[in-house]
């Protein structure tokens, strides 16, 4: 159990800063997942909390004990890395007990840590085999195990997934989540390019960008309420759509005349000031539907991908290059090569000026 602080952390190798201004409070038995692009810093961060990477700017505290300089060793920090990183020489029950034998725990408390890790994971039957007789879900879980027997403060997690096929990926990722289940004072941090895994297993996402934290919040949070055009379009798949405008009526509720041609009508509140401002307004594709009047996009379908639930719609592209994607429910190929009408509840309707929400003015 361990409450984790970064206060102002930064990352630079010689004049190059990666990482600034982080500043984070994880709570006991949070799972904190790390999200980002590629090269954002998220690998990077999380190595500065085990210990593998220099904290050259903050403080970074557990249990309000600053461990800038502590040694990874040292730290009560378990790390299950994306590689499984297994002895192929030994077995599992000899892969998860290797780190109690070097910390020369009595032989009862080995045994009785390995048992219950291996119950845990569901390991039992495949104590005595070698790696090399596993799948490669169940060598992620001897990982996993392997972490859990040092009962550690706090469990980090570098995309421990991205070596399995599709189909491992979801029963793992289900293994995790009940993992979490069974360890609720655990602090767990997670790192994953996948925004599913985010979303799924996160009590709180951390959105990585710029070299610093663009949101934090709870799935639904960053979902239903982005702060910045970045994380709506980040977070969602298909991404969220993005269209300019500008303001034609404000109030309780906000009218917007899209460069398109197209109306949209929001119930993000503006004020009389705001009359004119150069807006983006943002839609999800799951939040279009085939509007009769007054339609927000009007557009040719030029492909159809029929996914059995719902089917996904790509119009033709604007002058500006853009392409509008609708989310409908169903199999819909008849609406190839037709020309749509697509709409939108105005609470689904987002606006957004100079990159930022207007929900957080």
């Amino acid at each position: 159990m361990a409450d984790l602080v970064l206060k102002n952390v930064e990352k630079a190798y010689g004049e190059v800063k990666v990482l600034s201004n982080v500043n984070l409070d994880i709570q006991t038995g949070e799972l904190i997942v790390f999200v980002g692009p590629s090269g954002c810093g998220k690998s990077t961060l999380l190595r500065m909390i085990a210990g593998l990477e220099r904290i050259t700017g903050g403080d970074f505290a557990i249990d309000g004990v600053r461990m800038n300089d502590v040694p990874p060793a040292q730290r009560g920090i378990a790390m299950v890395f994306q590689s499984y990183a297994l002895y192929p020489h030994m077995t599992v029950r000899d892969n998860m007990s290797f780190a109690l034998k070097i910390a020369k725990k009595s032989q009862a408390e080995i045994d009785a840590a390995v048992d219950k890790a291996a119950r845990i994971l569901q390991l039992t039957p495949y104590l005595d085999r070698l790696p090399k007789a596993l799948s490669g879900g169940q060598r992620q879980r001897v990982a996993i195990g392997r972490s859990i027997v040092r009962d550690p403060k706090v469990y980090l997690f570098d995309e421990p997934l991205s070596n399995l096929d599709a189909a491992l990926r979801v029963a793992t990722r289900i293994e995790i989540a009940q993992l979490k289940e069974q360890m609720p004072n655990s602090t767990m941090i997670y790192v994953t390019h996948d925004q599913v895994e985010a979303m799924t297993l996160a009590s709180r996402i951390v959105v990585l960008a710029g070299g610093g934290i663009s949101q934090i919040g709870t799935p639904l949070q960053l979902y239903e309420r982005p702060e910045n055009e970045f994380v709506a379009q980040f977070i969602g798949s298909p991404a969220m759509n993005l269209t300019a405008g500008q303001v034609t009526g404000t109030g309780a509720t906000t009218t917007v005349r899209l460069e398109n041609g197209g109306i949209a009508v929001s119930s993000v509140p503006t004020q009389v000031a705001d009359m004119g401002l150069k807006v983006n307004i943002g839609v999800r594709p799951e939040d279009l539907h085939e509007a009769t009047a007054d339609p927000i996009f009007t557009g040719r379908v030029e492909i159809t991908e029929a996914l059995g639930e719902v089917t996904l719609l790509y119009l033709a592209r604007d002058a500006a290059g853009h392409q509008v994607i609708a989310k409908l429910p169903g199999i819909r190929p008849e609406l190839r090569h037709c020309e749509v009408r697509l709409g939108a509840d105005p609470a689904k309707v987002h606006l957004f000026a100079n990159g930022r929400s207007l929900l957080y003015r």
